[in-house]
């Protein structure tokens, strides 16, 4: 069988030959003249606390810096805001999607291309829309989510072209036009969700003429090209993160097994519907409301203060504060803080958060609670949404799953196209670990 090439991705797929050769020739050389190179000990002490600061992954789309926060194929959010082109004030996801598939900054007709091939592509098979519609609203929308992506799947390119003659140096080809395939539907699968679990189940169709998050917007039920450059903020800065975190790892993991792309995340999406992964957000604007309807409006420093310390006091944290890797404010949480200071500088929620951040990190110095005292980026991400209308917190975790699909996607793509085998670590019992410790 042989794998057809959308005309619209022929420029696409000739820069990625190329990119691919020369970094299957770098991992070549790492492999065989300096596999004996050791990159660090491992310590009891990570294998017990799920791995935490143990490198162990390959990716090519994004490094985190602590000193300067994530950066896309080196980019810092900076950078990708100032450079990728962009539509009103926010850079068009379709821009990011070539970013981190080329390492390279798309041009105004490379992002054209990419926007018309995935709005050929962002129409839902028909089973998939009537099992959507099917489900009863009380299931969780990461459930709907998850399901929704898995029944792609018989459109799989990869998992035909797999049980034919491809060879498997070619098997980013089907994974990258699945991939495109998940990037387009995943959108109309989400707001699906929305409208029938919290509206009155009428849905919009794509928009062929509009880039991915405005019609995204539009399917959701808003006409604010505001609130489309929320979109695009949010999926751009939320689409990657390393490779370690668990739903990027997860579908890494069943990639690996050569699980196609829908298969592969449609686990990762369970994973990020975890409380420990998906939910700070949610968990963030909880907290948020609670402190204004504690303090008002428009309180003082003191109050705000105050009230932080009475969380402290009573054994919690502070949601949406400190950060595992980061020893600064994170950019994506400056980046929405100067994204509602142009858009919503009225509004009282978002002037709280930004009065946060003066406040609380001071107070988590004194109190010695945080070795990184600054925001990260859930701690506005769920106000900016609620103030623009999106009121419905449990399906934030959505939003963040239809962005984080095109970082994993990007690196399923990149996984088959440096051939990563299977993973596969050695373990060890609790026995045998304290027999190991004896002998040191």
């Amino acid at each position: 069988m042989l794998f057809q090439i959308s005309r619209n991705i022929t420029e696409l797929h000739s820069i990625l030959e190329h990119k691919i050769a020369s970094r299957l020739e770098q991992v070549h050389r790492l492999k065989y003249t300096y596999g004996s190179v050791k990159i660090e000990d491992i310590k009891i002490e990570q294998i017990v606390k799920g791995m935490r600061g143990m490198t162990t992954q390959l990716t090519e789309t994004s490094m985190l810096d602590p000193e300067y926060g994530i950066r896309f194929r080196g980019l810092s959010i900076e950078e990708c805001q100032s450079k990728l082109p962009k539509k009103y004030t926010q850079p068009y996801v379709e821009a990011m999607i070539w970013l981190l598939l080329t390492g390279e900054i798309p041009s105004e007709s490379q992002v054209e291309t990419m926007r018309k091939e995935l709005a050929s592509r962002s129409f839902l098979p028909m089973h998939t829309e009537e099992m959507l519609n099917s489900m009863p609203t009380s299931l969780h929308p990461m459930s709907q989510l998850s399901m929704g992506v898995l029944s792609l799947g018989h459109r799989s390119q990869f998992d035909k072209l797999y049980n034919s003659s491809i060879k498997k140096k070619a098997y980013w080809k089907p994974m990258l036009d699945d991939g495109l395939d998940l990037i387009a539907k995943i959108p109309k699968i989400a707001a699906i969700i929305y409208r029938n679990t919290y509206k009155d189940r009428i849905v919009r169709k794509p928009d062929s003429s509009a880039d991915l998050a405005e019609s995204f917007g539009r399917m959701l039920g808003w006409d604010d090209k505001n609130f489309y450059d929320l979109l695009k903020l949010y999926i751009n800065i939320h689409c990657d993160h390393e490779a370690g975190n668990v739903s990027a790892h997860t579908t890494h993991v069943v990639g690996s097994a050569l699980c196609d792309i829908f298969k592969s995340y449609s686990a990762g999406l369970n994973g990020l519907a975890g409380p420990l992964h998906g939910l700070a957000n949610q968990e963030c604007l909880g907290w948020l409301l609670n402190l204004k309807e504690n303090v008002g409006d428009y309180p003082t420093d003191q109050a705000i203060a105050d009230y932080v310390k009475k969380t402290l006091s009573s054994g919690n944290v502070i949601p949406g504060y400190g950060h595992a890797v980061l020893r600064i404010p994170d950019p994506r949480f400056i980046a929405q803080l100067k994204f509602a200071g142009q858009m919503l500088p009225n509004n009282a929620l978002c002037n709280l958060v930004a009065q946060c951040y003066k406040v609380i990190p001071q107070v988590l110095k004194e109190q010695g609670k945080a070795k990184n005292p600054f925001p990260n980026v859930d701690a506005h991400s769920g106000a900016l949404m609620y103030s623009f209308g999106l009121v419905e917190n449990d399906f934030y975790t959505v939003l963040f799953g239809v962005s984080r699909a095109i970082g994993c996607s990007v690196n399923l793509v990149w996984d088959r196209a440096l051939m990563f085998p299977l993973e596969r670590p050695d373990g060890l019992t609790i026995t045998t670990m304290s027999e190991v410790c004896k002998k040191k």
